[in-house]
């Protein structure tokens, strides 16, 4: 059960990298689109950031699934997961709200649910 526990933990990390790398690279896409369409007409940055973030989406995407049956996320929890990798920056987003509601908490963190006043 401990080597269980640890793949949830790694995979539950590797998610969060996923949707801040996914972010990233929407800056660096939407710079490299700026520099595209603006004077200088260089597409280097596109060629650059477009196979990256394109990647990183993916990847994203298939991290959103297996976290959210790890964690057994909602459908609705699970689709805005899904929906927010389409807006720039809007990953890193959700996994703040994931996380502040507890819905990325593993083994190794403890419970930092506020108790109600009352």
């Amino acid at each position: 059960m401990t080597a269980d526990l640890t793949l949830r933990t790694r995979l539950t990390r590797l998610f969060v990298v996923a949707a801040i790398a996914e972010a990233c690279s929407w800056a660096g896409l939407l710079a490299g689109m700026a520099v595209k369409y603006g004077p200088p007409g260089n597409e280097l940055g596109v060629q650059i950031f477009g196979p990256i973030h394109g990647g990183l989406f993916v990847a994203y995407l298939a991290l959103v699934a297996v976290v959210s049956r790890l964690h057994r996320w909602s459908w609705p929890a699970t689709l805005a997961a899904l929906a927010c990798a389409v807006p720039p920056f809007a990953t890193i987003a959700f996994e703040r709200w994931a996380h502040r509601r507890g819905m990325l908490r593993t083994a190794a963190e403890p419970d930092r649910t506020p108790t109600p006043v009352g």
